[in-house]
């Protein structure tokens, strides 16, 4: 009685003090944060045993020493009571060790790659949520981002649906889902076993806590007229500027008079009293791209890029965002919009690293919580979204959740 005593009273210490690792937003200097797989920016959702890499630029450009931490969390966010050596073999807190500064640019940085698996850490050895810590040679954090391993022993077919409810129709997406596996007998799915739902690879809006509605054998099905509901919201906004000298793609001019370059792009006008559209997209990613350049990563040169906003029924006692994956959705003070009266549309002048850029406007009040409703650019239920859903997976004697599957779904060809 006394050793049971004892766990749970640690248990509940550990619940009751335990803080929920939330991402750190970089400061000024760092820009350009990606994970990249295969050359490309990707949503940091990988197989367990596929390799990945983390990249970022310090503007300073003075080679500054930068370490990683790497902290395996349960499926809230909260770190998990695994110990460091169950979850990675080698060695974290280390100094990265791949950078190169920039060549041939007006914008001086420093380019870090941090590659897993490497010298010291050769495996992450378990599925799972996971934070990924950079500090500086003080060992503080200067900024962290999530990424998440997943297993693959279960299949998710999903559908996407138009809303279930009359009322949104018109401006929302419905997920339809099944969880199926030919190689686990879940154990008491509604408590051990969760899904979290992503729209375009946001963290900001997932859907998390949606038990099985029903079972038919070891199949948990998932038919929710609301609970797996997404704003549907509109196409993203995009620029191009991979050849930095010209007026490209919604580029209206180019200012070479400064330091740097300044790209001043189109005003856009709000979209939300307008028909849908349609116009490819990339679903808020980004790719850095110098066209006169061998080695973009290093060659591709920064540029002042200035938004301008037309909004003129937008109500003034919420805040304005830029948003996209090159600044990882944040709502952090460097990308709010600021009204210019004399013009009467808002503007913001972003530093962004040349090449095809993704964003989208999204409002915000003072807590950081979207209006998804009263969208800028509206909701559309045509709108061309990427869908994920994860299956995370807890037996009664397991330690922690693991990530048992992952399913896919594209909207384009959606369904009533």
């Amino acid at each position: 009685m006394k050793k049971l005593l004892t766990i749970l009273l640690l248990s509940t210490f550990h619940i009751l003090f335990s803080q929920v690792e939330n991402e750190l937003a970089p400061p000024f200097n760092i820009k350009t944060i990606s994970f990249i797989q295969n050359n490309q920016n990707v949503i940091p959702i990988f197989q367990l045993g596929s390799g990945f890499q983390l990249q970022f630029d310090d503007l300073f450009g003075n080679e500054a020493d930068y370490y990683y931490e790497i902290i395996h969390c349960d499926y809230n966010w909260i770190p998990s009571e695994i110990p460091k050596s169950e979850y990675l073999l080698g060695f974290d807190n280390q100094r990265i060790q791949n950078y190169n500064n920039s060549f041939n640019t007006l914008q001086i940085y420093s380019h870090y790659t941090l590659s897993f698996p490497n010298q010291f850490t050769q495996q992450l050895l378990i599925s799972g949520n996971y934070m990924l810590k950079i500090l500086n040679d003080s060992k503080e954090v200067v900024f962290s981002r999530k990424f998440i391993l997943y297993e693959d022993l279960v299949t998710v077919p999903i559908q996407v649906k138009r809303a279930r409810t009359v009322s949104n129709l018109e401006t929302k997406q419905n997920l339809e889902f099944t969880v199926q596996s030919s190689t686990i007998t879940f154990q008491n799915p509604n408590k051990n076993l969760k899904v979290l739902l992503f729209q375009n690879g946001k963290f900001n809006n997932a859907i998390k806590n949606v038990l099985p509605q029903y079972t038919i054998g070891n199949d948990l099905i998932y038919k929710y007229d609301t609970e797996t509901q997404f704003w549907a919201g509109n196409e993203f906004l995009y620029f191009e500027n991979k050849d930095i000298r010209a007026a490209n793609n919604n580029v209206s001019k180019v200012d070479a008079s400064t330091e740097i370059y300044n790209c001043y792009l189109f005003t856009n006008n709000a979209r939300a009293n307008f028909p849908y559209s349609v116009f490819e997209d990339v679903n808020g990613n980004f790719v850095v791209r110098n066209l006169n350049a061998d080695n973009s990563e290093i060659e591709a040169d920064y540029a002042w890029v200035y938004f301008s906003l037309s909004a003129p029924t937008y109500r003034e006692n919420k805040e304005l965002y830029i948003n996209g994956m090159f600044n990882n959705y944040s709502r952090e003070p460097e990308f709010k919009m600021d009204y210019n009266s004399k013009k009467g549309i808002y503007e913001k002048a972003l530093l962004i690293k040349q090449g095809f850029t993704n964003f989208e406007y999204v409002i915000s009040d003072s807590k950081g919580i979207i209006d998804n409703e009263n969208a800028i650019d509206g909701n559309f239920y045509q709108t061309e979204n990427d869908y994920s859903v994860l299956v995370y997976y807890r037996e009664n004697t397991d330690r922690y959740y693991r990530v048992i599957g992952k399913g896919t779904a594209n909207s384009l060809n959606i369904i009533n």
